[in-house]
């Protein structure tokens, strides 16, 4: 992990400044002895690490030794307002570094309950880690892949296969990989002028690599999938070529429509539309874009030409939700490809540290007497 603790202006730049000032006070007036307890407002898992390694470099760098308490091992579940860890240490020396500290746990707890909860919902799908192009930079970007890691690693804990690998070198350690995985993006189609010479290129510049295809460049899914395939057959028969499914959501799979994706899921799993369901249930079961009937169309006409060993990737939105109403169509996809584990509401990521002790002594903000610890709390 890249746990560099800053030089003291850089912590002295990005800390709020109160908690600079409340540094200069105490450091005026006396240090204490302090107990900070960090918690979040909803349930989570906990993913501390990034965290822990920070505070610990930054007390070597000051001298200092920091004793942290995790309340809950990484990969545990976390409940609503639950400390998940207590720091303690001399006042002067954690005062300022709250800030930061905050800002490597409370998106990394949120990210992992989704990478969790994704990946048990699919338990037989593998994950792909496609996070950072949607992250803001490249801290986020670590953050968010070791979440997806821990996550994962939790939900293989239950027999999930959860996430193999992430799409980028930089931060493939998570996963236990030493590089990131991919083989090409729309704009390569776009170059080569059809789906099929795309995939010729890269199999004549990556001939040992296994073949994924994307296939609605041209809105033409299964007519260009079963072309590469038939190109490929000996690849294809010997499971080593894959179709991505990434169909816009202003549009339906080749050959789908309301109509057609009712049907196509009436053959397959009819139960999956003979109860309520909400807009946006609805929507993944038989919409627009990367649907549970577009993919089992997909499996269908593969399976029809004789390509049953072809694997199916499929991303495009593939969070919590839509993972779960997969699920419940059995929506037979191999892999899925998403960094949707991301946190859509920010606001829930936002971790909150509240010192519960002053040289041994417990006292807390009225309202937070929540995080006590229990033998403190009489």
């Amino acid at each position: 992990m890249n746990a560099q603790p800053l030089t003291e202006a850089e912590i002295s730049a990005r800390t709020d400044s109160y908690f600079n000032r409340t540094k200069a006070v105490v450091r005026r007036f006396g240090d204490a002895r302090v107990t900070y307890a960090i918690f979040l407002r909803r349930p989570v898992v906990s993913a501390p690490a990034l965290m822990v390694d920070w505070l610990q470099a930054v007390a070597r760098e000051r001298g200092e030794v920091f004793d942290i308490e995790l309340l809950h091992p990484e990969g545990d579940w976390v409940g609503a307002g639950e400390p998940l860890a207590y720091v303690t240490g001399s006042f002067i020396a954690l005062s300022d570094l709250e800030t930061v500290a905050l800002q490597k746990i409370g998106a990394a707890c949120v990210a992992a309950h989704n990478a969790f909860q994704m990946s048990v919902a699919l338990p037989k799908a593998a994950f792909l880690a496609m996070e950072a192009r949607h992250c803001a930079g490249a801290e986020m970007q670590e953050i968010m892949a070791y979440a997806a890691a821990v996550g994962s690693a939790a939900a293989q804990r239950e027999g999930a296969r959860g996430f193999i690998g992430n799409a980028n070198d930089w931060t493939a350690h998570y996963f236990g990989a030493s590089h990131g995985y991919g083989t090409m993006p729309h704009a390569l189609i776009g170059y080569a002028g059809s789906t099929l010479r795309a995939a010729e290129m890269f199999h004549e510049t990556f001939p040992d690599e296994p073949l994924t295809v994307l296939v609605d460049y041209f809105g033409r899914e299964v007519s260009d999938a079963l072309e590469v395939c038939r190109r490929f057959s000996a690849l294809a028969a010997a499971g080593k070529v894959a179709v991505r499914l990434d169909t816009h959501g202003g549009r339906f799979l080749e050959g789908l429509d309301p109509q057609e994706s009712y049907a196509v899921l009436e053959r397959h799993v009819p139960g999956a539309l003979r109860r309520y369901r909400s807009q946006a249930e609805l929507r993944y079961l038989i919409g627009t874009g990367v649907s549970a009937a577009a993919i089992w169309r997909m499996r269908e006409a593969l399976d029809q030409a004789g390509f049953g060993a072809v694997r199916i990737v499929a991303s495009s939105g593939f969070g919590v939700e839509k993972c779960s109403v997969m699920a419940d169509a059995r929506a037979p996809i191999d892999v899925v490809g998403t960094g949707s584990f991301i946190p859509e509401s920010w606001s829930e990521t936002y971790a909150t540290a509240d010192i519960i002790a002053y040289d041994g002594r417990p006292l807390v903000k009225i309202g937070r007497e929540f995080l006590l610890r229990a033998r403190d709390d009489g």
